[in-house]
């Protein structure tokens, strides 16, 4: 490897071209591959869904992402020969041949064969988007009598998605919502934002968008605040100033210590005093002198997991089901030993055939796939471990 990065160092502007090109035409043949090897899983295992949660397992990819390769794979291998060929040759990458399959996914068989002949000499050297327009063309020029059945389609699959950024912030968006009313709604919210851009008005115009259209969210218009819960973990030192420890969100991930502290001294904010094992650093108590036990249960489980405990997935605790891993009717037990978060997607997925969930004393969460592959969970600690003191009795050690 040392000699091949040697020999692209010397590469002038046109090799290096060349070369990219060349690696390019390899990566597409070898995602072609790929996808044959899910289609053949998916086959296997007749297309149950759980065949999207171990992919996104077996190949490190969130949940969408991982089905939108398992439906792309099915269709390449059965109604779309042409377009996987394509991929064979190097001349299509697998990122586009997914938008064909998109575009497809409406089609009869036999029409979508036809759109995979008419595309066959199209697609070459297009990029991602000007691929999904030639394949949504192309289908619309095939079955023009199912366009309306395709938008319909589309429309019902309106969703409002939740995605995590960098550092402190985050994106929400409402996916495939009817063009007519998500028009109408970015026009009402453009209009406020402008009426708000006065002289002395220091945001621009895309930050007030942004922040009228929260407020909107949260307010209504310009009612009070619906109340929201976020988990925000921080030490009692950073929340004092006295040191700059990151903090921590459940859903997000680690957050700078003075934006944490700017959050945790807002006007509604509410503290908890949360006791860890000082060796583990996990969640011990909520330090709290009573509580009803079935509703502290839930909330020591929820503090104690921060997101669903499925590696990879990071659905907030509060937003998940709070579930047996050993099922309550094969022996699990309504205590801490067994009891974990799981988002509601996940939660079914426990009761596929074929998957197991073991919990340890520890809390460390193992899955076992229908292949048989293990995957691990384990709740963070709130805090670096801490060494053990030594007994009075025991010298100290060098």
């Amino acid at each position: 490897m040392e000699s091949v990065n040697v020999a692209v160092d010397l590469l002038d502007d046109k090799d290096s071209v060349a070369l990219a090109q060349a690696a390019s035409a390899g990566i597409a043949r070898l995602e072609a591959v790929r996808f044959r090897a899910l289609a053949q899983l998916n086959r296997h295992r007749e297309g149950v869904r759980s065949v999207t949660q171990e992919v996104a397992f077996a190949l490190s990819l969130v949940d969408n992402h991982a089905g939108a390769m398992v439906a792309a794979a099915d269709a390449l291998t059965t109604r779309l020969p042409r377009t996987l060929n394509l991929m064979d040759q190097g001349k299509l990458a697998g990122f586009s041949a997914m938008k064909v399959a998109t575009a497809t996914a409406w089609l009869s068989d036999e029409n979508a064969r036809a759109v995979d002949a008419l595309l066959e000499d199209r697609l070459t050297d297009k990029n991602p988007d000007q691929v999904r327009k030639a394949a949504n063309h192309a289908a619309n020029t095939i079955d023009p009598d199912g366009a309306d059945r395709r938008a319909e389609h589309h429309r019902e699959g309106r969703r409002l998605t939740l995605r995590q950024g960098e550092t402190g912030v985050a994106s929400i968006e409402v996916e495939d919502g009817p063009t007519e009313k998500v028009t109408a709604a970015y026009q009402r919210i453009d209009r406020a934002a402008r009426a708000l851009k006065t002289g002395e008005e220091p945001r621009t115009l895309d930050q007030l968008r942004a922040d009228v259209a929260l407020d909107l969210l949260l307010g209504g218009q310009g009612g009070p605040s619906e109340r929201s819960e976020v988990f925000l973990y921080m030490d009692l030192f950073t929340y004092l100033g006295l040191n700059n420890d990151p903090a921590e969100m459940a859903g997000h991930g680690t957050l700078p210590a003075a934006l944490a502290r700017h959050i945790a001294t807002g006007p509604n904010t509410v503290l908890r005093r949360i006791i860890t094992d000082p060796l583990s650093g996990q969640v011990l108590d909520l330090g709290r002198d009573r509580y009803r036990l079935t509703a502290g249960l839930g909330e020591f489980v929820r503090v104690r997991d921060r997101e669903c405990r499925r590696p990879g997935c990071h659905r907030p605790a509060q937003a998940c089901d709070i579930d047996h891993a050993v099922p309550w009717q094969f022996g699990g037990v309504t205590n801490v030993d067994d009891l974990v978060d799981l988002c509601r997607r996940d939660h079914r997925l426990k009761d596929e055939p074929g998957w197991t969930y073991r919990l340890a004393p520890n809390g460390t969460l193992t899955i076992t796939t229908p292949t048989g592959q293990t995957y691990d969970s384990a709740p963070p600690p709130l805090h670096e471990p801490r060494p053990q003191a030594p007994l009075a009795d025991e010298p100290p050690p060098f």
